[in-house]
């Protein structure tokens, strides 16, 4: 038996699939483009801020470009030095106060490619980690790195990207791959970075 469907309903079936399954209110927390969930012990939450900034009441000007990354909301900003580009990315942000730092600094050098060796802080909270990964799948700096002028500090990307919007690194910036390469490819040696 064949069914046949009214112009009416075929359109109000159209305008409910569309609209996607219903999300309970639980879920939907002021403040956050997702609900929280505890992924682990460690890496807890997943919250980013997609909100945009401009960069004058972080930088006194342009000079080299701009990087602004924003802990408490889990995003980098980038502005070229001509202001003609602006880019906002998702982030992990360290995983404890202590870990974190704050302030100025800027790009020293640019590696694609990044193989990974682990801090002497590392080695003596995770003696069982190994002493170098070369880059590749398995590398921890991801695909691209942007070393800060400060030691042992980087924004870099990830193979896991679930640590994307999370409390989850030992004290660097971590992008998704594909984010990192577009921000590697925009930065210079000598460009400004602030952490607040």
């Amino acid at each position: 038996m064949a069914h046949h469907i009214s112009r009416r309903n075929f359109v109000a079936a159209t305008v409910v699939a569309a609209a996607g399954p219903v999300v309970p209110a639980f879920a939907q927390q002021t403040g956050s483009t997702e609900m929280e969930r505890k992924v682990s012990a460690t890496v807890r939450h997943n919250i980013s801020s997609f909100r945009s900034l401009i960069w004058q009441p972080y930088f006194s000007n342009l000079r080299r470009g701009a990087i602004l990354v924003d802990i408490t909301s889990r995003a980098a900003h980038y502005w070229s030095e001509d202001g003609s580009t602006y880019l906002l990315y998702p982030t992990s942000v360290p995983l404890t106060e202590d870990l974190t730092r704050r302030g100025r600094t800027r790009v020293i050098r640019k590696v694609e490619g990044p193989s990974w060796r682990p801090t002497p802080a590392m080695r003596r909270r995770n003696p069982e980690w190994p002493d170098y990964i070369p880059p590749g799948p398995e590398n921890l700096l991801g695909t691209h790195a942007l070393y800060l002028s400060w030691t042992y500090y980087r924004i870099h990307g990830t193979q896991d990207t679930r640590k994307i919007g999370r409390r989850s690194s030992n004290g660097c910036i971590g992008l998704y791959n594909r984010d990192i390469k577009e921000l590697f490819s925009r930065a210079i040696v000598g460009t400004q970075v602030l952490l607040i």
